[in-house]
């Protein structure tokens, strides 16, 4: 189990206030906090080995080199990849998403193939898959979901074909917070050897993530996501998939040779990593991993799901105010809640939360398509992590019923409708 009151004592940020109020961040599937030795780590590169990485001969160099290269093979052990050369340091989970849709994707698609996305998908995940249809003449089918926002695993078989490439989904959806089934998803795709991408920006820092058990073939997230910096994210990609990809970023660190005439690309994982890393980036995400395997990803899981099932608990008395979506069952459920207050829009509700303190996110969340499917035009969204505690779902269920007490004079003040992010 964690010790959360202790596992605070490592962020700094959380003894800020807000309005006056005690900071309770509940925005955690947008961006984590960091703690302190994820922040030392960082200050510590730039203070005492900075440098750029690789083909340097200089004391500098080579400790940067040694210190970047060792990310790898803690994110290697994190997800427990076969081979630390497999984990391709990038921006974030939209880029490793547009990596194998460019690198993997325009090589393999033909024109008549079939991409299959589902309407849970993340904008990161699915505008890369269908832009490549878009180039290559492919079809994209998407795959519904059920009453209780879990994907429709039978309409997923139905729609597989012998022209089936592609299947993309996410581990667990940024919205509803539903943990799909991706071992049914791999064997349903191995039927016609089409290849799997998941989307792991919200599972990974959440769940313990076993690459070699799971089956798939890339999976892509976020170091902001699980307590490491911005800027920095990881593709994972099976070998023999990542050597028959070309990369489609080129440049400095990819190659090993360049003539006028040819090209002969690095080794793997350094043809996808073009120009000069994030190397405090890569840094920060590894010291956040470490930080993270100490904890135990079982632990943290657990934790969710105690906060989770204590949040439902708690709203039970409100339940005739507040739609939340998606399953009640914590066995296909992640850290996420998504709701609306009846007759208040949602950006109302995150603006008067802001001012008890309490951080949310309104919107659509990256995910329209599924906001559509749902009849929505937006919805708040509540996301725990580590440092979470049930007194402050406690002092959140309170908010939420003073908001609904005062919910005609809110009507009377209007938010602007905005797009937020993820």
């Amino acid at each position: 189990m964690l010790n959360v009151e202790e596992i605070r004592k490592d962020f700094p940020i959380l003894d800020k206030k807000v309005h006056g109020k005690k900071l309770v961040y509940f925005d955690n599937a947008a961006t984590t906090h960091k703690p302190r030795q994820v922040i030392d780590a960082i200050v510590e590169f730039y203070t005492k080995y900075n440098a750029n990485v690789h083909r340097g001969f200089h004391a500098l160099s080579q400790e940067a080199s040694e210190l970047y290269e060792e990310a790898h093979e803690i994110i290697a052990k994190f997800i427990n990849a076969f081979s630390w050369d497999e984990v391709v340091f990038c921006y974030n989970t939209t880029d490793a998403m547009n990596i194998v849709a460019y690198s993997w994707g325009l090589k393999n698609v033909e024109e008549g193939d079939e991409i299959i996305l589902t309407v849970m998908d993340h904008h990161s995940t699915m505008l890369p898959w269908r832009r490549v249809a878009e180039l290559k003449g492919a079809k994209v089918k998407y795959v519904d979901i059920d009453s209780e926002g879990l994907i429709d695993y039978a309409g997923l078989e139905e729609k597989v074909t012998e022209r089936t490439k592609v299947i993309v989904f996410p581990v667990m959806s940024n919205v509803l917070g539903t943990i799909n089934d991706v071992k049914r998803i791999v064997r349903i795709a191995r039927k016609v050897d089409a290849i799997v991408v998941a989307d792991g920006a919200q599972s990974v820092p959440h769940m313990p993530t076993n690459v070699r058990d799971l089956g798939i073939d890339f999976l892509g997230f976020s170091g902001h996501k699980m307590l490491g910096p911005t800027g920095i994210g990881v593709l994972w990609g099976r070998r023999d998939r990542l050597e028959e990809m070309m990369p489609f970023k080129v440049g400095g660190d990819t190659i090993k040779d360049v003539t006028l005439d040819s090209v002969v690309w690095h080794d793997l994982p350094w043809r996808f990593e073009a120009g000069t890393p994030n190397i405090a980036g890569a840094i920060g995400l590894a010291e956040a991993a470490k930080y993270l395997m100490k904890i135990g990803m079982e632990n943290v899981r657990q934790h969710e799901v105690e906060l989770v099932e204590y949040t439902f608990k708690r709203i039970e008395s409100l339940r005739t105010e507040i739609q939340v979506y998606g399953t009640r069952s914590t066995r296909y459920r992640g850290g996420v809640i998504a709701f609306n207050i009846k007759g208040l829009n949602h950006h109302t509700v995150g603006k008067a939360l802001d001012l008890f303190g309490i951080a949310v996110r309104t919107g659509m969340h990256c995910a329209h398509p599924l906001h559509y499917r749902l009849g929505l035009k937006g919805s708040v969204r509540a996301s725990y992590y580590i440092y979470n505690t049930l007194e402050e779902i406690d002092y959140f269920v309170e908010t939420l019923s003073k908001i609904i007490s005062l919910r005609e004079v809110l009507k009377k003040q209007p938010v602007e409708e905005v797009c937020t992010g993820t």
